[in-house]
């Protein structure tokens, strides 16, 4: 990964990527540090002191702490996320909107990128609202402008902008700089909580209140998830191909023997992203309702980041959205009819509907597998916090999330910056 850094920073368009997208990342953490009006930041830090066990440290983790701040980068990519998993399901359920997708071509692709911002601003509204309305419900917001109309608008509208932002600055990363520009935004909130952990780790161990031995466990254990992650990053499925000989002309074409491959964890860290932000619903839900008895305790203690049922429901959704990207961004149907038009076939079965439907098989149980193991990495550790009171003090729960959407990234924007260097340094076929 360093050496792929090194040779990018010597090709100055990659070096003008690399510095735009570092910008984009400054501008993003300084939004982070501006906090909206009227809002009590005391009372504010002393709330999320009580409330690191619940979905709301979720948020906050995804903020790279600007949620427990309430600045106007709060809500950070959640609306967009939230946007991006209804629209892609809309696409499924909608004809209309299957067929803009599909077969609308750029112009398709564009009127779904439109409908899709649209939607993050109305989910950013809500969220926005939801916040107001738990701060208020806990008296965060100053008492002297809590009664105010104006203070609402200019709290939701503030949170509701700054999400617009991200999202802006997220398509410019992705246009003019280096990887998905969401993901990178992503992996610049998380990797900005490391020293803040590193630190209250370290104090919790000189304080007494952890185990010397616990710390290390967690150290050792998060670099076997790093490990792990990349293995199975790179590990996929190769199915043979074999090429009919063609005679035209003169000249014999095919023959050749190649291979299909199918990489295991085909969805990435998406099915994590997604997977978090619809778990913690319940948790805006009780937001919403903003009190610190009855229903809102009931969801924090029973939906919070290392309860069983959260553990439960985050695995099922996890599962469900890796089958779901995989469909989306593997069709059998279209590989096999590709493979027939080009004289190809997999040995052993028939062109046609047995090819599709021995990719499909193979597709079924790969993705299983994917699925199981980012279900195992992304609960075990949730599980783990759940039955260890010294587990909690290391935000383990969080923390193993924390890592698979980090390296994840990490590993997808190192494959795009390598692409990059290899268009770049093909020298074509005069040479």
């Amino acid at each position: 990964m360093i050496q792929t850094l090194k040779n990018a920073w010597k090709i100055e368009d990659l070096r003008r990527k690399i510095l735009f997208t570092l910008l984009i990342i400054l501008l993003y953490r300084v939004g982070n540090a501006i906090p909206v009006p009227y809002v009590n930041k005391e009372a504010l830090e002393l709330y999320f002191e009580q409330v690191q066990g619940t979905m709301l440290g979720l948020y906050n983790m995804m903020s790279g702490g600007a949620f427990s701040q309430a600045t106007i980068f709060a809500l950070s990519i959640q609306p967009y996320i939230n946007a991006s998993i209804i629209i892609q399901l809309l696409c499924i359920a909608i004809p209309a909107l299957e067929r803009l997708s599909k077969e609308g071509g750029e112009e398709g692709r564009k009127k779904i990128a439109s409908i899709t911002r649209y939607a993050t601003v109305g989910i950013g509204l809500l969220m926005g609202f939801a916040y107001y309305m738990l701060m208020k419900n806990y008296q965060l917001i100053d008492a002297r402008y809590a009664s105010s109309v104006w203070t609402a608008i200019v709290i939701i509208l503030t949170f509701t902008s700054g999400s617009a932002l991200i999202m802006w600055l997220g398509e410019q990363i992705t246009e003019f700089g280096i990887g998905n520009g969401i993901s990178i935004i992503l992996f610049a909130s998380i990797m900005a909580r490391l020293p803040r952990s590193i630190i209250s780790t370290v104090q919790n161990v000189m304080a007494g209140n952890l185990a010397w031995w616990v710390a290390v466990l967690m150290f050792l254990g998060a670099l076997a998830i790093i490990v792990l992650i990349v293995y199975v990053n790179d590990a996929e499925r190769r199915i043979p191909i074999q090429y009919a000989k063609r005679v035209v002309g003169r000249k014999m074409y095919g023959g050749q023997s190649t291979f299909l491959p199918m990489k295991v964890n085909m969805s990435g860290v998406m099915p994590i992203i997604f997977a978090s932000s619809i778990g913690s619903l319940p948790a805006t839900i009780a937001g919403l309702a903003g009190k610190s008895t009855g229903e809102g305790t009931w969801v924090n203690t029973w939906f919070g980041n290392d309860s069983i049922p959260y553990a439960i429901i985050y695995f099922l959704l996890i599962i469900f959205f890796a089958y779901f990207y995989s469909t989306i961004q593997f069709n059998p149907i279209e590989v096999s009819n590709n493979l027939k038009k080009n004289g190809g076939y997999i040995p052993g079965f028939r062109p046609g509907k047995p090819t599709s439907e021995f990719i499909q098989k193979v597709l079924n149980k790969i993705t299983l597998f994917g699925a199981l193991y980012l279900g195992i990495i992304a609960v075990t550790p949730i599980l783990i916090s759940h039955f260890s009171d010294s587990a909690k003090l290391t935000g383990l729960s969080l923390g193993g999330t924390s890592i698979m959407i980090a390296v994840g990234v990490a590993l997808e924007t190192v494959r795009a910056l390598e692409a990059q260097m290899l268009m770049r340094n093909y020298k074509g076929f005069l040479d």
